[in-house]
C-alpha cells in the first residue's frame, strides 16, 4: 500500500510587475466627473435663477395649512342662558370607488364596494345594500349622507378607508322647536334666512370669523413665521334675548290649549316689562317647527302680533279714560249716566248687553264694560284734540322695535274723524281704528308706569365669556302725566277686586291686580262686523307696577265668547307662573299702600 505523504505542497505565487494606467482613461474619468459636477452646477443655478419662484410657492403649498371659514352664525340663548338656536358642526360623507384602499394594503389595490360599505355600515347607520344603491356603478363624487355627527364623522376617519372623504359644514339647530319660531324665525337648507330674527339681524348673527393661514414643519408642528395678527381668535359673542324659556313654554301652551278648546283661529300672549320695554313671553299659536320648516304653510312664518292688527274693543277704554282726564274733560270722582242706547248721527249704539246701567262712576264704567257711558265722555273731548291724541300716542306708526316686520296701525284721516261724529264715538270703545297686540301691549305698559311710552324689544345683545355688547334701547318718552295714569291705574284693579266685574276670575289671593277684558267685533270685509277677536290685559302688581300681560285669542267659535271666558283663563296661568319666576312678593294692602304715601 502506498503511503500518502501527509505534507501538502505549499502554493506559490508568482508576482506580477506593475505597469502604470493609461493616461487617456484618467482622462476620460476626469472628463466625466467634471460634466457631473459641471451638469450639477448648472442645474443648481438654473433652479436657483428661473425656477426659485414656482419652488417657492410649491413648498409654501406643501407647508401651508389653510382653513377657509364655514360661515357659521352666533347661537341664541334666552334671558338666563338657556339655549335657543345654535349651530353645529355636520359632515358630508363622499366616496370615490376607483380609489377605494384599507390601510396597509400595497400600492394599486383598490377594494371592493361591497367591502367598503360593510366597514361604513356601522358608523353610518346603514346597510349594506342600502349603500351599495348608493355606489351603483358610479367612479367618484358619490354623496352617501350628509348631516353626520361629529362623532360619526370621527369613527369613519378611524376607518382610515381611501377615496372616503368628509366635507364639513355648519347646520342651524332649534333645540325647543317651535317654541320661538313666530320670533327667532329659521334658516333654509341653503342657510339662507327666511323669517324673524334669522332675517332681520342677519349681519349681526354671523359670526366674524378669518381665513386661518398657518405654516407647518415636516412634522406637522405650526410655525412661527407669517401667523397673522387674531389668527388662532375666535368670535365667542352669542345674541341674548329677553324672552325666558320657561315662561314662554307656559304661555305656548295654554294659548295653543284655549284656541284648540274655542276652535279659534289664532291667539297670542304678550308678557312685557312696563320700564325697559323688555318682552319675557311672545307666544302664538299656530306655529310650526323651525327644525322641519317645509312641512308647514309659509303663512305660519310670520308673527302676527306684530304683522297684523285689530281693533282692540274694550281694552282701549283705560287709554281713553286717561286722555279723557289728561285734558280735564273728567275728574277723578265724576260719574256718568248709562242709559243703554245713545244714537250718534243717526247711528243707534248699545252696550254689549244691550241693557242700562245707570249713573256709573268711572271705575263702574271699566268693570260693567259700559259702550255708552263711554261715548258720553269722550264726546265732551273735542274730536279734533282727540284725533290728535292718538297720533301722539302713535297708533298709526311702525313701532320702534327690534320685532320683525312690525306694521303701524290705522286710523281715519282727520277729516273723515271730525266730521263724522261716528268716527270718535265708536273710537270711545275701541272700535274703528286698529292696531297690532304689540302696540295694545305698549300702551298699556305706559298706564302702568306712569305715562312713560317705552320700546318693546326681545333682544339684550351680544354676550360673550369676556366681552359683551348690550344694546341701548331708545328713551322712554312721557306722554301722560303719572297722577292720570295712577288714577285709571287704580279704576283697573277694580275690575279684578270687585264681586261680579268682569275681571275677577284673574284674581289672584295676596296680589293687588289690574286688568281689563275686551271682546270686540272684527269686520271681515271691512263692512260687516260678523265675528269676535276677544282680549284680556293686566297690569301688576298694582303697588308696584312690573308688568303688562296680555292674551288675545282671533275668532272664537263657541258661544259665550267673551274676553271673560276665552282670553282670561289664559292670562291667569300666565300671572301665577310670572308670580313665581320672578319671585314676586305679595302686595300691600290698600290701606298699608296710602299710609305709605301719606
Amino acid at each position: 500500500m502506498r503511503k500518502i505523504n501527509s505534507r501538502k505542497k505549499r502554493k506559490t505565487f508568482k508576482a506580477k510587475t506593475l505597469s502604470p494606467l493609461s493616461q487617456s482613461r484618467f482622462k476620460i474619468v476626469f472628463a466625466f466627473l467634471c460634466f457631473g459636477l459641471g451638469g450639477l452646477f448648472f442645474r443648481v443655478g438654473w433652479l436657483q435663477l428661473f425656477q426659485s419662484d414656482q419652488l417657492r410657492s410649491l413648498a409654501r403649498e406643501v407647508q401651508t395649512d389653510q382653513q377657509n371659514p364655514l360661515g357659521t352664525r352666533r347661537s341664541i340663548f334666552d334671558r338666563n342662558g338657556k339655549l335657543v338656536a345654535i349651530d353645529e358642526k355636520r359632515f358630508k360623507v363622499w366616496a370615490h370607488p376607483r380609489y377605494f384602499n384599507f390601510p396597509g394594503d400595497s400600492y394599486g389595490t383598490v377594494r371592493k364596494p361591497v367591502e367598503v360599505a360593510k366597514l361604513l355600515s356601522i358608523p353610518l347607520s346603514k346597510n349594506v345594500d342600502e349603500i351599495l344603491n348608493k355606489l351603483g356603478n358610479y367612479s367618484s363624487g358619490v354623496k352617501l349622507a350628509e348631516g353626520i355627527t361629529q362623532e360619526q364623522a370621527d369613527a369613519i376617519k378611524k376607518l382610515g378607508i381611501s377615496g372616503i372623504d368628509l366635507e364639513a359644514y355648519p347646520q342651524r339647530l332649534y333645540p325647543h322647536g317651535s317654541l320661538f319660531a313666530n320670533v327667532v324665525g329659521f334658516l333654509d337648507l341653503d342657510r339662507r334666512p327666511q323669517a324673524g330674527l334669522e332675517l332681520s339681524l342677519d349681519r349681526d348673527l354671523k359670526r366674524l370669523e378669518k381665513v386661518s393661514v398657518i405654516r407647518r414643519g415636516a412634522d406637522g408642528t405650526p410655525l412661527p413665521i407669517g401667523v397673522q395678527h387674531g389668527v388662532f381668535d375666535e368670535d365667542q359673542l352669542n345674541l341674548q334675548l329677553t324672552l325666558d324659556v320657561r315662561l314662554q313654554e307656559v304661555a305656548i301652551k295654554e294659548i295653543s290649549k284655549q284656541v284648540k278648546e274655542w276652535n279659534a283661529k289664532k291667539g297670542v300672549v304678550i308678557v312685557m316689562d312696563i320700564d325697559t320695554g323688555e318682552l319675557l313671553a311672545l307666544a302664538s299659536t299656530p306655529t310650526y317647527d323651525p327644525n322641519k320648516y317645509w312641512d308647514y304653510s309659509p303663512s305660519l312664518f310670520k308673527e302676527w302680533s306684530v304683522q297684523e292688527l285689530f281693533e282692540p274693543g274694550s281694552t282701549f277704554k283705560p287709554i281713553n279714560l286717561a286722555l279723557a282726564l289728561e285734558e280735564g274733560v273728567i275728574t277723578p270722582h265724576g260719574e256718568v249716566n248709562d242709559d243703554g242706547l245713545i244714537t250718534v248721527g243717526g247711528w243707534p249704539l248699545s252696550n254689549w248687553d244691550r241693557k242700562p246701567n245707570g249713573i256709573l262712576t268711572f271705575p263702574e264704567v271699566l268693570q260693567v264694560s259700559s259702550n255708552v257711558a263711554m261715548v258720553k265722555i269722550m264726546n265732551k273731548l273735542n274730536a279734533n284734540n282727540y284725533w290728535q291724541w292718538l297720533r301722539r300716542l302713535g297708533i298709526d306708526e311702525i313701532p320702534e322695535t327690534d320685532l320683525p316686520g312690525a306694521v303701524g296701525g290705522q286710523i281715519k284721516s282727520e277729516q273723515i274723524f271730525v266730521n263724522q261724529p261716528i268716527e270718535p264715538a265708536v273710537a270711545s270703545f275701541g272700535q274703528g281704528f286698529s292696531i297690532t297686540p304689540l302696540k295694545l301691549a305698549q300702551l298699556h305698559a305706559l298706564i302702568a308706569n306712569g305715562g312713560k311710552l317705552v320700546t318693546p324689544h326681545i333682544t339684550k345683545g351680544l354676550k360673550g365669556d369676556y366681552e359683551s355688547y348690550f344694546d341701548t334701547p331708545p328713551e322712554s318718552k312721557q306722554v301722560l302725566s303719572p297722577e292720570v295714569t295712577n288714577t285709571v291705574l287704580g279704576w283697573m284693579e277694580t275690575v279684578v277686586s270687585f264681586y261680579d266685574a268682569s275681571g275677577i276670575e284673574v284674581n289672584v289671593p295676596g296680589y293687588r291686580i289690574g286688568g281689563k277684558t275686551g271682546t270686540a267685533q272684527k269686520s271681515q270685509d271691512g263692512l260687516n262686523y260678523s265675528a269676535k277677536i276677544c282680549s284680556f290685559v293686566a297690569s301688576l302688581p298694582i303697588d308696584d307696577p312690573r308688568y303688562v300681560v296680555l292674551a288675545v285669542i282671533d275668532e272664537p267659535q263657541k258661544p259665550n265668547a267673551y274676553g271673560s271666558t276665552v282670553a282670561l283663563p289664559v292670562a291667569k296661568k300666565i300671572i301665577e307662573t310670572l308670580l313665581v319666576i320672578e319671585k314676586i312678593p305679595p302686595s300691600i294692602s290698600k290701606k298699608e299702600h296710602l299710609a305709605i304715601k301719606s
